[in-house]
């Protein structure tokens, strides 16, 4: 871009005898950098009935309420399985049993401070020795025992952050509601492709040898680049993730014993931590009080 000039400059004073000479004004960009693929109208994002779209914090907030629990949710543990016979039906419902273990409100998170509303729990006893200095700082100063396992729980508004020191017993919920379970699946360590990700294997015939079991060819050649495409399923790690069972309905409730009882099974070995939650695809339960 040649260089610009002075608007002084432009207009240079004329000698006698001689005519005025103007120099020429270079040409100025008013604009930044011109985008090589601007973007184009769409059918599907440009209408009258449709709403303008906005990328404020504000107005991502307002399109996920609607999808947020308006209550919190509580940490459960997971006891094991066993079956109910229903009478009415005649059918005997596999369940999974959850037990609420000292279920407390720890902290709130509030939409001035932090962007969003959101309830800290936590659940069970630890020693307060075994614990960083910070964390046993943290429930001190709210005036509760330090607690074993702390998660949060987004809700849609204030109206469904509870007091601190508020205890989440198994009566926050009833009989027939449905819920969503989220826990971590269950380790197995590395395992193979047919293991992992339900290959069938290699021929035990046609000239392959000690490679049944195996992968095979793991890229393309010349056409696809000779390279591994991100995302390729291979041997690994499998399971230890995180996995949501929705729409769980709960059967039975024991408020006395803390007991939780599902329909279904519950991902997870036995012992593990299960944060169960009002089903954000069914209705919401009619009361909110804490039982």
């Amino acid at each position: 871009m040649p260089p610009r000039l002075h608007w002084n400059l432009l207009q240079l004073p004329s000698l006698p005898g001689k005519p005025r000479f103007i120099v020429p004004q270079c040409s100025i960009r008013n604009f930044g950098i011109r985008s090589l693929n601007p973007p184009k109208p769409d059918r599907f994002n440009v209408g009258d009935d449709l709403p303008v779209l906005k990328s404020t914090s504000t107005a991502a907030l307002e399109r996920k309420a609607w999808t947020l629990p308006p209550r919190t949710g509580a940490i459960a543990i997971k006891k094991g399985m066993t079956a109910i016979y229903d009478a009415e039906t005649g059918q005997r419902l596999a369940c999974t049993v959850l037990q609420l273990d000292r279920v407390e409100v720890v902290s709130h998170k509030t939409r001035e401070k932090h962007g969003y509303f959101a309830v800290q729990v936590g659940a069970g006893w630890r020693h307060h020795s075994n614990m960083p200095k910070s964390l046993v700082g943290h429930f001190s100063a709210n005036g509760l025992s330090p607690k074993r396992h702390v998660y949060e729980f987004r809700v849609k508004d204030e109206s469904g952050l509870l007091p601190v020191g508020q205890i989440i017993n198994a009566g926050w919920f009833q009989e027939g509601q449905y819920i969503d379970a989220r826990s971590n699946t269950k380790g197995k360590g590395f395992a193979g492709v047919m293991k992992r990700h339900g290959f069938h294997g290699q021929d035990r015939s046609h000239g392959v040898s000690l490679t049944h079991r195996s992968l095979g060819s793991a890229g393309p050649s010349q056409g696809g680049g000779s390279r591994v495409y991100p995302g390729k399923k291979m041997a690994g790690n499998m399971g230890n993730e995180q996995h949501t069972e929705q729409n769980l309905r709960i059967l039975r409730v024991d408020p006395e014993n803390g007991l939780v009882v599902v329909k279904g099974a519950v991902s997870g070995p036995k012992g593990c931590v299960v944060r169960i939650q009002d089903a954000i695809k069914k209705p919401w339960p009619e009361h909110t009080s804490v039982e």
